[in-house]
C-alpha cells in the first residue's frame, strides 16, 4: 500500500503519453474539517497528531491505539499528510465532476474503502470514497458505487447502509478472508434496504466468469437505479498473482469493468485501492487510464525510470491467468446472478431528492496544472503527482 506504487503507475502512464490526453492537476489537501464530514472529531484529532515520534515519546497510550484500531494492520507513520492527499484527490475529483469540468476523473491514490467513521481498518485510515460521494451528493440525485477490489468494500457500504441515495455494489472474495463481510444477504437497511448488493466469490475466478457476472448485474443496476454519476473502486488485488488476492483476472479482464461502465456515458470517478504486486498494479492502472481516455496501448512497455521492475518480458499484458482451479462453478455464479437480479427487482422506485436550495459545494483553491510535457523525474512520490 506504499504510495510508491502510485508513483510507478503514474510514471508508466506518462511514458505512454497518456498525460497528453488528460488534464493533470494538483488536488488540494483535505483539511481536518473536510475529513470530519464523515469521520468523528476524536478520530481526526488523533490521526492529525499521532506519529512515530509521538509514540516514541509516549504522547499517545495503547488505549488510543486500540480505540482507533492502529497497530500491525494499520501501522503508524507520517500518515495524516497521506490521508489529506488521498482524500483531497477524491474530493477534488468529485468537484471536477460536479462542475462538469470533466466527464471522467481519476485518483489512483484513493479507493481506501475499509476506513470506518471512528477507526482505521485494513491499511485504510481515511475513507476518501465516502468523502468523495458526499461531495457528489451535493449536486447529484443519487450515486452508484461499484467495487472490484478482492476485498469487500465494507467501509463504504456501512456509511450508506440506510440510505437509498447511494447504491453500493461489491464483487469480492468471501469466507475466511478480510474483512469477512459482504454476504449476499447483506442488502441494506431502513430506507437503504435493497440498495446494497454483494457478490461473494470464491478463489480463482477468471476473466470470462467475472465478465458474465459483472455485466448483467451492472446493466440491470443502471436500468433500475438510473444513477447519473458512478464511482468505481478499481482495486488491483483481484489480478492474477497478487500477493494477497486469490482471484485470477488479467489486466484486460480487470479493465473490462471500467470499459463497460464507461459505455453508459455518465460522469465517472475512478479510484485505486488494493494491489500488492507493484509492477502489476502499475500495469493495470496505466492500462485502465488508457481505457478511460479511449486509446489502446502497445504491449511493449516504453522505457521508464522503473523499467527493471517489469522484467523479464517488459510487456504490459504479462499478467496472465494462472493454471489454478476456478472455484466458482457456472451453477454457483448463476445462482448469485439470479439472487442479485431478484434483489434489484425489489427496488421500490428511483430515488428522488428535490432540493429546496442547492447545498453548499466545496470551494477549492485554484489547482496548479502540471507541465504536461515534463516527464516525471525519479523521486519520492508527493501529492503533486496525483
Amino acid at each position: 500500500m506504499k504510495p510508491h506504487r502510485i508513483h510507478v503507475a503514474h510514471t508508466l502512464a506518462c511514458h505512454y503519453d497518456l498525460h497528453r490526453r488528460m488534464e493533470i492537476t494538483q488536488p488540494f489537501p483535505a483539511s481536518a474539517e473536510d475529513i470530519r464530514r464523515f469521520h468523528s472529531p476524536e478520530y481526526v484529532d488523533f490521526l492529525s497528531s499521532v506519529s512515530p515520534e509521538t509514540l516514541h515519546y509516549q504522547k499517545h497510550d495503547d488505549h488510543d491505539l486500540k480505540r482507533f484500531n492502529l497497530g500491525d494492520n494499520c501501522p503508524v507513520f507520517g500518515l495524516f499528510g497521506f490521508c489529506q492527499a488521498s482524500a483531497g484527490g477524491s474530493i477534488g475529483a468529485a468537484v471536477k465532476l460536479n462542475r462538469q469540468d470533466a466527464d471522467i476523473a481519476i485518483n489512483w491514490a484513493g479507493g481506501l474503502q475499509h476506513a470506518k467513521r471512528s477507526g482505521a481498518s485494513g491499511f485504510c485510515y481515511v475513507n476518501d470514497i465516502v468523502l468523495g460521494i458526499l461531495e457528489l451528493l451535493k449536486v447529484h440525485r443519487c450515486v452508484l458505487y461499484v467495487d472490484i477490489d478482492v476485498h469487500h468494500g465494507d467501509g463504504v457500504e456501512d456509511a450508506f447502509y440506510t440510505t437509498d441515495r447511494v447504491m453500493t455494489v461489491s464483487f469480492h472474495k468471501f469466507g475466511d478472508f478480510f474483512p469477512g463481510t459482504g454476504h449476499i444477504k447483506d442488502i441494506g437497511g431502513g430506507a437503504g434496504k435493497y440498495y446494497a448488493l454483494n457478490a461473494p466469490l470464491n478463489d480463482g475466478i477468471d476473466d470470462e466468469s467475472f465478465r458474465h457476472l459483472f455485466r448483467p448485474i451492472i446493466q440491470k443496476v443502471m436500468e433500475v437505479y438510473q444513477s447519473d454519476v458512478v464511482v468505481l473502486q478499481s482495486g488491483a488485488d483481484s489480478l492474477a498473482g497478487d500477493r494477497l488476492g486469490r482471484f485470477n483476472l488479467s489486466v484486460k479482464g480487470h479493465a473490462d469493468c471500467l470499459r463497460f461502465l464507461r459505455s453508459f456515458n455518465v460522469p465517472l470517478m475512478v479510484l485505486g485501492g488494493g494491489g500488492y504486486s507493484i509492477r502489476n498494479v502499475a500495469r493495470c492502472w496505466a492500462y485502465e487510464t488508457a481505457v478511460a481516455v479511449g486509446v489502446e496501448l502497445e504491449n511493449k512497455l516504453p522505457y521508464n525510470e522503473f523499467y527493471e521492475y517489469f522484467g523479464p518480458d517488459y510487456t504490459l499484458h504479462s499478467v496472465e491467468p494462472l493454471p489454478i482451479q476456478n472455484q466458482n462453478s457456472p451453477r454457483d455464479l448463476e445462482k448469485i446472478r439470479n439472487m442479485l437480479l431478484e434483489q434489484l427487482s425489489q427496488l421500490p422506485h428511483v430515488p428522488s431528492v428535490p432540493f429546496q436550495m442547492t447545498p453548499f459545494t466545496t470551494e477549492v483553491p485554484e489547482e496548479r496544472e502540471e507541465d504536461l510535457d515534463q516527464r516525471p523525474k525519479p523521486r519520492i512520490w508527493q501529492r503533486q503527482d496525483f
